[in-house]
């Protein structure tokens, strides 16, 4: 039985205007992507996947082609429904990690909750079962300065999960951590997968694409390879 498609994106393109200059990011860019699968899209350093990442994670808008995500059509969509997509359907892991500096982790993670209309009944629970399955249960009391660097990245995760999103979607998930953090980074999300969830990771790091079932290659803003990675083993 084919598993149902949550990303569906056809012939994208996106050109910036700077005082009366156009510049094509991406041109004509078409993936498919299945519930539950482990996708890394890689390429050098202007190859256009911060431009894919944004567009992916409806944080902005293709200059043409069409977007289904989890079955909707998001390509004419208003910012406050986008922003509603953001928050129902994406969980976002950034390398920045976006933390809130003196703010608590529980209260850190807590914060996707606070952006609904109405904070859900459990919403305690909640957050201590994402910070729990992170392995930060004990530390949900710490502030971003008395966290390293991975555990930062691991409070990320947990906010991530906090809505239970169709899709996890990081960007440059690693880039801030030493190899032995990213590591244990990129095992978090590989036992993710492994129950069932999407998984998307955008990277230069060719170490950290391998992880995935699916590598994309991305240059000059196009995907000039999409293959099953061989040696890709589900947790």
């Amino acid at each position: 039985m084919t598993a149902p498609k949550v990303i569906d994106i056809e012939s994208i393109y996106k050109t910036y205007k700077n005082e009366g200059l156009e510049t094509e990011v991406l041109k004509g860019i078409s993936i498919s992507v299945d519930e539950g699968d482990y996708i890394s899209i890689i390429g050098p350093s202007g190859a256009g996947k911060s431009t894919l990442m944004t567009i992916l994670g409806c944080l902005g808008q293709a200059t043409s082609g069409t977007y289904r995500l989890d079955g909707e059509e998001v390509g004419q969509l208003n910012d406050r429904q986008l922003s509603r997509i953001r928050n129902e359907k994406i969980g976002f892991v950034f390398q920045a990690f976006h933390l809130l500096p003196g703010v608590s982790a529980f209260d850190n993670v807590m914060m996707p909750l606070v952006y609904c209309n109405k904070t859900p009944k459990g919403a305690d629970e909640r957050v201590e079962r994402a910070l729990d399955r992170v392995g930060l249960g004990h530390r949900m009391g710490h502030t971003p300065g008395q966290l390293s660097g991975g555990e930062q990245q691991r409070v990320t995760i947990a906010r991530s999960l906090i809505n239970d999103p169709k899709i996890i979607l990081a960007d440059e998930p690693t880039g801030n951590l030493d190899s032995k953090n990213g590591a244990e980074i990129m095992t978090t999300f590989d036992q993710l997968n492994s129950e069932g969830r999407t998984i998307i990771v955008i990277t230069h790091d060719t170490v950290v694409a391998e992880h995935a079932r699916r590598i994309l290659t991305l240059r000059d803003g196009q995907i000039v390879s999409d293959r099953v990675n061989e040696t890709f083993q589900k947790s």
